[in-house]
């Protein structure tokens, strides 16, 4: 009970820091800090945490490999904005994707959508710079936009193989990609219907003159399109086919992007000058550190022992575990860890597998993760859209209460 206080007074720091307009990464920072204290959490420990985790895991995986590179690739994210608005090509991004797609509401929900299949942390800042230009043009509030941005941006967790999350329950619960992917879709479709009808049909300006379709044929539409997410599909491939770090893939998109387009030597020191964020640093850095404290003072384990010893109805175990563990660490796979394992006894393994269950437990890690604060992707939203991060979750939460929605269905239904 005491752990789980705790992260609940933490969550209540962070939101009214950002009442009081503290920066979101300064706020983040306050936040773990709180959190530390109230777990008892010394520098020792932390150091020791740290040291086990050098030990125990791969580099990629280490806190601070996750600080350098996340850092590096926020910090080029704005970079490559920078570089497309000075070469011109933000401003030819609206008109390309509406003669593409002739709706500007597809148009503003394709291309988080797209950028969604490349799994890395921090990848939701990939189509930010061209959602929120195409927002702007088109006259959407920046807190909605930042709610499309983020919400289509993950609409691909529950099924996409690339996300390590579904293979991981695939292994534990010893099942085929098949069987767990054809029932987690109910949960993807529920999302995409929910952010058609609480993002897409509501908020959007009337349509002006200057939002009408471009005379110019497809072809055209597709050259400008292409040449605004040629960067963004290198960097994709880089990572997917070779397994190049995201933040060296887009610096090699970025160099290549200057040079295509015979940007001057001269003005190359003022693109990369738009790196300069020390709040975004802050925000990865607090984030991180608030994980840390966590695992440090084994707040997790405690919250997981206090739900077994109240008894608490097996749907809502199943379903409001996957979802505190989500919401107060912001990570899919450090949830599905630490929460699956529990959950055993209600969903089975093999051929007795309920997967109904299990995607009730899923749909709760995808709520949890939707309206947390602590949510990485969420709190860079709310720092690059610079809108307020409450403001964001309203927004998303009628579509996270859709995916809820269609996890108790599956629940009640495939039983």
């Amino acid at each position: 009970m005491y752990a789980l206080g705790v992260i609940l007074i933490s969550l209540l720091v962070l939101v009214g820091l950002l009442r009081l307009k503290v920066k979101i990464g300064l706020a983040m920072v306050v936040t773990a800090t709180v959190l530390a204290v109230f777990l008892g959490v010394t520098p020792g420990e932390m150091a020791g945490r740290l040291a086990a985790e050098w030990e125990d895991a791969v580099l990629t995986r280490t806190t601070p490999y996750l600080f350098v590179s996340l850092t590096a690739l926020l910090l080029l994210v704005n970079v490559m904005g920078e570089a497309m608005s000075q070469i011109g090509l933000s401003a030819r991004l609206v008109p390309a994707m509406q003669g593409l797609f002739r709706s500007r509401r597809v148009a503003l929900a394709a291309i988080p959508l797209l950028m969604g299949m490349l799994p890395t942390p921090g990848g939701i800042m990939l189509s930010a710079p061209m959602v929120r230009e195409a927002g702007d043009k088109i006259g959407v509030s920046r807190s909605r936009t930042a709610a499309i941005n983020f919400l289509f941006r993950h609409q691909w967790e529950p099924v996409w193989p690339l996300f390590p999350a579904v293979p991981f329950i695939q292994s534990i619960l010893g099942i085929s990609a098949l069987r767990l992917v054809s029932h987690h879709l109910a949960l993807s479709v529920a999302g995409v219907i929910g952010g058609v009808v609480f993002l897409l049909l509501a908020g959007i300006p009337p349509r002006r003159q200057e939002h009408m379709e471009a005379r110019a044929g497809l072809g055209s539409h597709a050259m400008d399109f292409v040449h605004v997410f040629w960067p963004i599909a290198l960097t994709a491939l880089l990572y997917i086919g070779l397994n190049v770090p995201p933040a060296i893939g887009i610096f090699l998109a970025i160099v290549g992007l200057l040079l295509l387009h015979r940007v001057e030597w001269r003005r190359w020191p003022g693109i990369f000058k738009a790196a300069k964020e020390p709040d975004m640093v802050l925000l990865l850095f607090g984030a991180l550190w608030f994980k840390l404290n966590l695992e440090a003072g084994g707040a997790v384990g405690s919250v997981v022992n206090f739900f077994e010893v109240i008894h608490m109805p097996p749907m809502l175990v199943v379903f409001l575990l996957p979802m505190l563990v989500a919401a107060s660490t912001g990570v899919t796979m450090g949830s599905v860890a630490i929460t699956y394992p529990f959950l055993l006894p209600y969903v089975g393994h093999g051929a007795g597998a309920d997967m109904g269950t299990e995607t009730l437990a899923f749909a709760g890690l995808v709520v949890g993760l939707t309206i947390s604060p602590i949510h990485l992707c969420l709190a860079l939203s709310a720092s690059y859209f610079e809108a307020p991060l409450t403001r964001i979750i309203l927004k998303v939460l009628p579509a996270a209460l859709c995916i809820a929605a269609a996890g108790f269905a599956m629940a009640l239904l495939t039983r």
